[in-house]
């Protein structure tokens, strides 16, 4: 791929030039990849720590671990969150052990020394016996940058950390907010550590090339065809974005007029007779978003109000930098990210969430795994291969074993990509920028 060589339907301000690098395997599994991008990446993002419904009350608080640091984000007196690192400063051990918890101080197990939830030393055993008198009130766990949107609570180990919207980009940003986030439930929520290190993730999201092969049974009802797509890079961040027409056949296929099931019941629930679509099936998307228009809220879709046609039907896919990924439904978003492994760089931690807006009085709404219980979950820790990521996430990561074996082959040269694949080079050649690594 050369930096002339452009992605479909683009336009040239979301069309980064690339250099074309090779993609090493070695990125994959050394260790001087994954120190350089502790050390580079990961101490210098925004990173989701949890979901901020889950703090109701002062003290509240959420845990997230990665890497080996881990990160106690606290609700304060104001209605705040400020986020700290999990350490007690006495001897360094790990306050908070629970994902989610609440209590009006964050005791330490070990030795008994307590926090307020704003940080501050509180309570230490033996206070007369420390040199200069008591330590309470003189000392407060180390901060770090916190930040409530979008419904998460998210962090950034940086010290110099700017704000989180500026992370995200106003375009970003405002785009995301259409799907009014912050006012959905997270209504299913796995993560299991994965056997492939989690670029081979990345670079699977970054690109809609695999559909046909690992999911053709969204041909039907998502257009998956490359020339009907948008793509889009922005290159200061390094952000990207997909957008997929739904209620459409692929128009890859010779059979893309064709009505097949899952896109007549759409038309029936919407109130529009399948018949009429028999053979123009690729026009049932655009009488969707009519009906959608004339009768949504009536039937519960208030959330339409804010959204643009497109955003009331169609699929849109952001992959932010370096490691989170949005994909937009109509009605909620899946949140799908990898992180890296404490220790091996071949493994990684993959979670895949589901959000979703309440429809009219239902108590199920439809996500990734079909009809869904409309309730807040917790997060759930699986056993890879033991139960489901969601059917969809299952058939991504059936390849991720038998791509990181192969990466390790000589015979692997670093890759060659379709002009559609442009994300992942992009990926790629800033990751090769921001670690000071150029093989």
């Amino acid at each position: 791929m050369t930096g002339e060589q452009r992605m479909d339907r683009q336009v040239a301000d979301y069309d980064a030039p690339v250099r074309g690098d090779p993609i090493t395997g070695e990125r994959y599994y050394a260790k001087r990849w994954a120190d350089a991008e502790w050390d580079k990446v990961w101490t210098r993002v925004w990173h989701i720590g949890g979901m901020a419904a889950d703090l109701i009350e002062p003290g509240d608080f959420l845990t997230h671990h990665i890497g080996r640091e881990s990160v106690v984000m606290l609700k304060q007196e104001d209605g705040s969150v400020r986020a700290f690192y999990n350490a007690c400063l006495h001897r360094g051990y790990r306050l908070a052990w629970t994902e989610i918890g609440g209590a009006p101080q964050l005791v330490c197990g070990y030795h008994g020394w307590r926090y307020n939830p704003d940080g501050m030393l509180a309570h230490v055993q033996d206070p007369e016996d420390f040199a200069g008198g008591s330590p309470c009130g003189k000392h407060r766990l180390t901060e770090i940058a916190c930040e409530v949107w979008g419904g998460f609570v998210w962090f950034n180990m940086d010290k110099d950390a700017g704000p989180l919207r500026a992370w995200l980009g106003e375009k970003v940003a405002s785009h995301l907010e259409q799907w009014r986030m912050d006012r959905m439930t997270r209504v299913y929520a796995v993560v299991s550590d994965v056997p492939c290190n989690w670029k081979i993730i990345r670079d699977n999201f970054n690109e809609s090339y695999h559909l046909p092969t690992l999911h053709p049974q969204i041909s039907t009802v998502i257009n998956d065809d490359h020339t009907d797509c948008v793509f889009h890079i922005h290159a200061r961040t390094g952000h990207n974005m997909m957008r997929m027409k739904g209620l459409q056949p692929s128009a890859r296929y010779d059979t893309r007029n064709k009505l097949d099931i899952p896109l007549a019941q759409a038309l029936e629930y919407w109130g529009l007779d399948p018949a009429d679509y028999r053979d123009t099936a690729m026009d049932a998307r655009d009488a969707i978003i009519r009906r959608k228009r004339a009768v949504g809220a009536a039937k519960g879709y208030a959330h339409y109000a804010a959204m643009g046609d497109e955003e009331i039907v169609d699929y849109f896919h952001f992959t932010l930098w370096p490691n989170i990924t949005f994909t937009m439904w109509p009605d909620g978003a899946q949140v799908l990210r990898s992180e890296p492994h404490p220790t091996d760089p071949e493994r990684c931690l993959f979670d895949h969430w589901f959000i979703a807006h309440p429809i009219g009085d239902s108590d199920v709404v439809i996500g990734p795994n079909g009809p869904t219980p409309f309730e807040q979950v917790d997060r759930e820790h699986i056993v890879f291969g033991e139960k489901t990521l969601g059917d969809v996430a299952d058939q991504d990561l059936s390849v991720a074993i038998g791509q990181q074996q192969g990466l390790h082959s000589r015979g692997f040269r670093g890759g060659i990509l379709a002009n559609q694949e442009k994300r992942v080079q992009f990926f790629h050649e800033k990751l090769n920028d921001v670690c000071g690594i150029h093989d």
